[in-house]
This record gives structure tokens, C-alpha cells and sequence, in this order.
């Protein structure tokens, strides 16, 4: 027998391609492992976005909603938001002329805009409602 194919194992060549397909493999590994971690954080971001918001216009539905722009910080500044409320009017105008009843309940449009990070596409939270606002009580000031 040869002492040279007693003698089995790998050339330098095979290793040298074993090792660079183990490192383009660990690669794409880490790089799907890096944007799943992105996607986690910005999926978490978004939720704590949301809870504001709800819990703002919660807040907010307590109190007699006024029209006009408000805006405020959560977290100490992470998250801002800006609320802006305006009378809502009907694209269909009303074939009557009568007069609008001061003491009737009303529609506001509410917008609500919470941004974090930089304020990218992937970190905005754009919400938009209408609230049915009741007169206040009979004898109270408005």
C-alpha cells in the first residue's frame, strides 16, 4: 500500500471551503437574528405608543373635550403626541336651514399623533376618531 493514501484526510483546499461556508452560514444566521431583534423593538415601541394614546384620549374623554391642539411628551420625552380636536362637519350638507341647536350634543373630529425615535415611517402611531361631546348640564357654565 501507499503511505500516501493510507494516510486519509482533508486537503488545506477543503477546509479552507468548510470554514467559508460555516462563516457565510453564520452570517445570514446573525443577520436574521439582528432583524428579528429590530422587529421585536420596534413591535414593542409600537404597543407602548398605543397604550398612551389610549390612555390619553381616555384621559381626555373625562374632561369636555374643547376644539384647538394640544401636545406633551410620555416617558420623560421618548414618545410625543399631539392632539387636535375640531368640530366635525357633515359632507353632506343638510337640506334644511334651520338654526343649530347651542345645546345639542355635537361631533368633534379627533386626531391624535404619537411619534418616537426620530419619527420615521416605523415610529409614528396616527389615530382618528370622532367623540360625541354632550352639552354641559342645565344651570352649569359652559
Amino acid at each position: 500500500m501507499n503511505g500516501r493514501a493510507a494516510a486519509s484526510g482533508f486537503t488545506l483546499i477543503e477546509i479552507i471551503i468548510a470554514f467559508g461556508v460555516l462563516a457565510l452560514g453564520l452570517t445570514l444566521l446573525l443577520g436574521t437574528l439582528s432583524g428579528a431583534s429590530r422587529q421585536l423593538r420596534q413591535a414593542g415601541d409600537a404597543g407602548q405608543a398605543a397604550l398612551h394614546a389610549q390612555s390619553l384620549l381616555d384621559e381626555r374623554a373625562d374632561a369636555l373635550l374643547q376644539p384647538g391642539r394640544e401636545n406633551g411628551t410620555f416617558e420623560d420625552g421618548r414618545y410625543r403626541w399631539q392632539l387636535a380636536v375640531a368640530p366635525w362637519h357633515d359632507p353632506q350638507p343638510r337640506a334644511t336651514d334651520a338654526p343649530e341647536d347651542p345645546f345639542a350634543a355635537r361631533l368633534l373630529h379627533v386626531q391624535l399623533d404619537v411619534q418616537w425615535g426620530d419619527g420615521g415611517p416605523q415610529q409614528q402611531l396616527h389615530l382618528t376618531s370622532l367623540r360625541l361631546v354632550l352639552p354641559p348640564p342645565a344651570g352649569s357654565a359652559p
